[in-house]
């Protein structure tokens, strides 16, 4: 799953878990494959069949996990009175297709409320006409309960190693984990940060995507093809692996038009593992991380800076940002807390509902 199913999901599961909350979900798990034409289906099916659902159950509030499935707020808008409200992410706002962004407008005005992942995404909204008021930031959370097994990083080094046939030795293991798209930067980072690095450092990327042949292109002009592993997309367990045998998890994200970073739940993954993060300082990044809290942002694009932030965490505090970056995530991002203020603030739209004349 990508990072939006993958909080959709532990969301729900942790909104059920809150006394006094009944949850009815209506999900559609399937493959990347055919995912369009699968979720067309889904959304015209919920089309059919969520007004009379409705009627039948009378929920208090309709919580839509993004804004895709949110735009059936409206084409049931005549047909549903009860609050919808809608969770944007950040590229199902910013989708650069025409049709899809003349009708976001609409479906906006059709919403009672849009809960956006971060600063940046709101701002998005509002800059495509929700109106302001029916606007609310709410972060994306983890789940603790997500670690199945806590390594050590030694150990978890030497398991990565071993699955993969190559030698850390003392360099310091460098991860990003995400889709080989434009956006998420490997190509920027390989060919204009690594070479001004000056620590010893071997850079592991785990994903695929439709920027592969670019970033191996880059690989191989790198000259530093044997501290460069392009690992491929990879199962959950060596993805926990991966998280934890790291010593810092790089995001180095560039602006690109149309889409964005809505808010980088990968930074709390590794973070969680007690991996600290350099990252590029734009968009939805801004919101996860907290300077010489749980890692660092340097300016986009600036690859000196990117470079000397390494080697200074490496040669002077990784070991103390490598322990409060678990502490950090704990506490401000858990979905035990955030799913409360999901709850506190669905329950003024139930409120509102109460009051409203027919």
């Amino acid at each position: 799953m990508g990072g939006m199913q993958r909080v959709s999901l532990q969301l729900t599961d942790q909104l059920t878990a809150n006394k006094g909350v009944e949850l009815i979900e209506f999900t559609r798990e399937t493959r990347w494959k055919f995912i369009v034409v699968k979720t067309t289906f889904f959304l015209l099916r919920l089309f059919f069949f969520l007004p009379s659902f409705v009627k039948k159950h009378k929920p208090d509030v309709i919580l839509y996990s993004s804004m895709v499935t949110g735009s059936l707020a409206y084409f049931t808008r005549s047909r549903i009175k009860t609050p919808m409200i809608s969770i944007s992410h950040g590229h199902d706002v910013t989708l650069d297709v025409g049709i899809y962004q003349w009708l976001i407008k609409k479906v906006f005005n059709s919403l009672d409320g849009v809960i956006s992942v971060s600063s940046a995404t709101r701002q998005e909204c509002l800059n495509r006409g929700l109106d302001v008021a029916k606007s609310k930031v709410l972060p994306n959370g983890f789940d603790v309960r997500d670690l199945k097994i806590n390594y050590k990083r030694a150990e978890a080094k030497m398991l990565l190693e071993e699955r993969f046939g190559f030698e850390a030795g003392n360099r310091k293991i460098l991860l990003t984990v995400g889709r080989l798209i434009k956006r998420k930067g490997h190509e920027w980072f390989i060919r204009e940060v690594l070479p001004k690095v000056n620590s010893d450092v071997i850079y592991v990327i785990v994903g695929s995507g439709a920027e592969k042949a670019n970033i191996m292109s880059a690989i191989e002009e790198s000259g530093r093809k044997d501290s460069i592993m392009l690992l491929g997309r990879q199962p959950d367990d060596v993805l926990e692996m991966a998280y934890s045998a790291a010593d810092i998890f790089i995001m180095p994200n560039v602006k690109v038009k149309g889409d964005m970073e809505g808010f980088g739940v990968v930074l709390l993954e590794a973070n969680i593992r007690n991996t600290p993060a350099i990252a590029s300082d734009i968009e939805g990044i801004r919101d996860v991380i907290t300077q010489g809290k749980n890692g660092y942002r340097v300016a986009n694009r600036d690859a000196k800076g990117f470079a000397q932030k390494i080697d200074e965490v490496i040669s002077l505090e990784l070991e103390t940002l490598s322990q409060s970056s678990r502490s950090f995530v704990e506490h401000q991002f858990s979905w035990e807390k955030v799913s409360k203020d999901y709850i506190k603030h669905l329950a003024t739209f139930v409120r509102d509902e109460q009051v409203r004349p027919n």
